[in-house]
């Protein structure tokens, strides 16, 4: 089986990695009642200052094979531990480089923060610094440093309520800030801190990772700019409305308005976003297919039956997000955002219907929604 890699990002800078556990003791684990203090593991992509050794490995085999146990998948944990990355471990930021936006990724129930290596690279490539969180017991699982391997706690006993999934939403609303916290305060656990913007700072997430967005901006007036990548809603933006720029991407024939249920909750969301926004979909994408388990069940033999590979899905994906956060944390032309959406034909603007059929705002050809 040849060795399954994640696409190279497309930016100029060589990209540096490290991962780093923060100790939240002003709370306890809302998960494991025996648990004091909530603990995270996060990953932080970051423009080197050069190549630097051999590259990050994607996951422990600890993590990979807690990640693969009980899937009949046909996947040796080392071949999942081992996909080809492109970040250098602990490789010094760039010295050149400062006032960097941070951009904080959350991923999809149950996913490791690894799935999104490939978005976070490609910022970083781009002169961002992206910071990827395990849910610690929301994930399948999350290797600590002292060899501990947090699993995943959430089986029996937890029934999928609507209380449920707010209580992961708004849960995940803390883990955010409280690592904006860290890493923005004094005695930051990352050297290469110094160098981030305070007042440049989005979030984007995959499925509940995206609900989280949402309930993070709430929230935190820090998280400037939010992307939810196909994931539905809970109702938890206030009457007076979210006026920050937020972004919508889903696939087609799941989150197009009247798709369904899903949809529906960016239906109930959409008036409220009273700032920039934009909602798309992409066609012959399945809900795997914007994070890098889309492109690697390709390589692997395992397709999802989108339509739409893989590898294409995350082209679209790393671009929609890198020109949503240029335009709105570097102060880009909207024309650059609209440009790169309508290089992709698989990509369409969309918005909800009006009470009785009539149409919400005008969507010209270039995506601008008025």
């Amino acid at each position: 089986m040849t060795e399954p890699a994640l696409p190279a990002p497309t930016g100029s800078h060589p990209v540096g990695t490290t991962s780093v556990h923060l100790e939240d003791a002003s709370r306890p684990d809302p998960w494991v009642a025996d648990a004091p203090t909530r603990e995270l593991m996060i990953t932080i992509w970051y423009p080197a200052a050069r190549p630097s050794g051999p590259r990050a490995r994607y996951l422990t085999r600890a993590e990979a094979a807690e990640v693969l146990a009980g899937r009949s998948v046909g996947v040796d944990p080392d071949v999942l531990s081992s996909v080809r990355t492109h970040a250098f471990p602990d490789a010094p930021p760039d010295p050149a480089l400062s006032g960097l936006p941070l951009i904080v990724l959350s991923p999809g129930f149950t996913r490791p923060r690894a799935t999104l290596t490939s978005i976070g690279e490609d910022l970083a490539s781009h002169g961002y610094v992206a910071v990827a969180v395990d849910h610690t017991h929301e994930t399948a699982a999350t290797a600590f440093p002292d060899g501990r391997v947090a699993a995943f706690a959430l089986g029996h006993g937890f029934a999928r309520t609507p209380e449920f999934w707010r209580k992961v939403k708004t849960g995940r609303a803390r883990d955010v800030s409280f690592v904006l916290d860290r890493l923005l305060g004094g005695d930051p656990p990352w050297d290469g801190a110094a160098g981030l913007a305070p007042d440049r700072i989005g979030m984007a997430g995959h499925s509940a990772g995206g609900a989280a967005t949402i309930a993070a901006m709430v929230a935190d007036e820090r998280i400037r700019a939010g992307a939810d990548v196909d994931g539905s809603t809970d109702s938890l933006i206030p009457d007076t409305g979210l006026d920050r720029p937020f972004l919508f991407l889903g696939r087609d024939g799941q989150y197009a308005p009247g798709d369904g249920p899903a949809a529906d909750t960016w239906a109930r969301d959409w008036p409220l976003l009273t700032g920039w926004k934009r909602w798309l979909v992409v066609a012959g994408a399945r809900h795997p297919s914007f994070t890098d388990l889309g492109l690697l069940a390709d390589q692997l033999g395992m397709p999802l039956g989108a339509a739409t590979s893989g590898l294409r899905t995350t082209a679209i994906t790393r671009t929609c997000l890198r020109a949503f956060f240029d335009q709105h944390l570097r102060d880009a032309p909207h024309t650059r955002f609209d440009a790169s959406i309508a290089d992709h034909p698989e990509v369409r603007s969309a918005a909800p219907p009006r009470p009785g059929g009539v149409p919400r705002g005008n969507i010209r050809p270039s995506g601008v929604i008025e």
